[in-house]
């Protein structure tokens, strides 16, 4: 993979790192920066500026995201299913597995449900958060999550965004003015 700018931020669900190309955001990942750095100044710039809104958005303070998006680590369904997350299920939305392949125009493939390769494709998101396959559920409940600490840190995402209520041990972001 290309060499990427990195930027991190420390939550509540733990560090979070954000990799960006010249063409955008294109990583993002529970824990240290992955790869090697790269030192050109536009990427160093968008990844300074998402580091900014991960900021924003873990403070409860931002509802979207500015940023361009590198998709070059995604192709064919995962890209197109990854778009229609993006672009349709809004901050405090969720939607199940089922009706984003819907929405996604997936048909069963070899045998393959539509809901089960959605979930596929959330679990290889390359930029989780962002392009926020937290919002993705289970007709039955929460369904799995793959990053930091699994279903748990999909939960209080959840929460966060209003689209489950507090449990009794949930705590917001309370991190310095000056990031």
């Amino acid at each position: 993979m290309t060499a990427l700018s990195w930027a991190w931020l420390s939550t509540p669900v733990g560090e979070v790192s954000v990799g960006c190309s010249s063409a955008g955001v294109a990583q993002v990942r529970y824990g240290p920066p992955a790869g090697n750095t790269c030192d050109d100044a536009a990427s160093q710039q968008l990844a300074e500026a998402a580091r900014q809104q991960l900021t924003e958005y873990f403070r409860g303070q931002r509802t979207a995201f500015d940023l361009a998006v590198d998709w070059s680590g995604t192709s064919g369904p995962q890209r197109e299913v990854l778009k229609v997350l993006d672009r349709s299920v809004r901050y405090g939305q969720t939607i199940t597995y089922g009706a984003l392949a819907s929405r996604a125009g997936l048909a069963a493939d070899n045998g393959t449900l539509p809901a089960r390769t959605v979930g596929k494709i959330m679990g290889s998101n390359p930029i989780p958060v962002i392009i926020p396959c937290h919002r993705v559920v289970a007709s039955d409940g929460l369904g799995g999550y793959s990053g930091g600490a699994g279903t748990e840190v999909k939960r209080w995402l959840l929460i966060l965004e209003g689209s489950l209520p507090p449990t009794l041990d949930w705590q917001p972001i309370d991190l310095p003015a000056d990031l």
